[in-house]
């Protein structure tokens, strides 16, 4: 389903990429650039498991750095029980803000524990938040709604045990990356429509909200982004089968479907200039703008998709977790 074909008008030429991300990505090799293809993904998924590092709780609480533990969700969708990975600064006291992390990872791999030790590093240690991170199930083996109402699910089991946890149910924001974001906008939309939980932020970083893989940037970086426009079809694909680039995908599922963003806490949303979920990104800022919402954007120039987990250490990347933190600790009034 959807457009196959380059939309009128658009070059094929892509955006630059910034000299030191472009030097870290030719270092990275191949390695980084696979495409994921409906014939490749079981391959894709079996190599994630085996090779993505997948911590310990006694490993994530670093020598007793963070307290940390699992907890147990029921999702009334299905019956079924989600796991959460929650986990804090060892010793700190009173109600803590909370920021509620959904993991990369195109719909179709991750794992809530690998991204813990640099959101820890990042968010928990300089902010003094607590952190809850969702084993939400994957596609294609749990298509739509599963991953979403996993999420949901969570958040409305965090909030009622907020006084059990040590959290400050008033100021829990959600946050994620590239599919783990585009499922933070999808349940700040859920949780809104069904009177759930109200989060007081949304933390967008590479947001992949639209099924219809139509954009000029899905265009421009195909074959060029570290997540381009081949690997963003088959995953849509697993997620929703062939209602993908339909006329019937819920806002739940691709919130670039969604058609009223009014009533939504106020956004930060990232992405690079040179990656497939730009123009995405972009569109999404700007019709939280035209309902009247907030939001803050950022349009890194030059990086590509996950450019600040590849080269960390490059001055982009520093940027971008400077302007996130400062974003954050406006949001929490530290």
């Amino acid at each position: 389903m959807g457009s196959t074909g380059t939309p009128s008008g658009l070059g094929h030429v892509p955006p630059p990429f910034d000299p030191e991300l472009r030097a870290a990505l030719t270092a990275l090799g191949s390695t980084v650039r696979g495409q994921v293809t409906p014939e490749n993904l079981a391959q894709w998924q079996q190599q994630d498991a085996a090779t993505r590092p997948r911590p310990s709780i006694e490993e994530l609480a670093a020598d007793g750095r963070f307290e940390v533990a699992e907890l147990r969700a029921p999702v009334a969708w299905d019956g079924t029980e989600v796991t959460l990975v929650s986990a804090r600064p060892a010793g700190a006291t009173g109600p803590l803000p909370l920021l509620y992390y959904l993991h990369g990872g195109g719909l179709i791999t991750g794992n809530a524990y690998s991204v813990l030790p640099r959101v820890l590093a990042e968010s928990a240690v300089p902010l003094g938040l607590a952190v809850v991170s969702v084993e939400y199930r994957l596609a294609p083996g749990a298509p739509y709604p599963a991953a979403v109402e996993d999420c949901y699910a969570g958040l409305v089991r965090v909030a009622e045990l907020a006084d059990e946890l040590g959290l400050d149910a008033g100021r829990i924001v959600l946050g994620g990356k590239s599919a783990g974001a585009g499922l933070a906008a999808a349940v700040a939309l859920l949780t809104r429509d069904r009177g759930g939980p109200a989060p007081i932020g949304q933390l967008l970083l590479s947001p992949m909200l639209d099924d219809r893989n139509d954009s000029a940037s899905a265009h421009q970086l195909a074959g060029h982004d570290t997540w381009d426009r081949t690997s963003n079809a088959t995953a849509w694909q697993a997620l929703l089968g062939d209602r993908r680039g339909g006329p019937d995908v819920p806002a739940y599922a691709a919130p670039a479907r969604a058609t009223d963003l009014s009533g939504l806490p106020p956004a930060y949303i990232e992405v690079g200039s040179a990656e497939t979920f730009r123009d995405e990104a972009v569109a999404y800022a700007d019709a939280i703008w035209r309902a009247g919402g907030a939001a803050e954007l950022h349009v890194w120039p030059g990086a590509f998709h996950g450019f600040d987990t590849f080269a960390p250490q490059a001055a982009l990347s520093r940027d971008a977790r400077g302007a996130r933190t400062r974003w954050l600790r406006r949001l929490l009034g530290g």
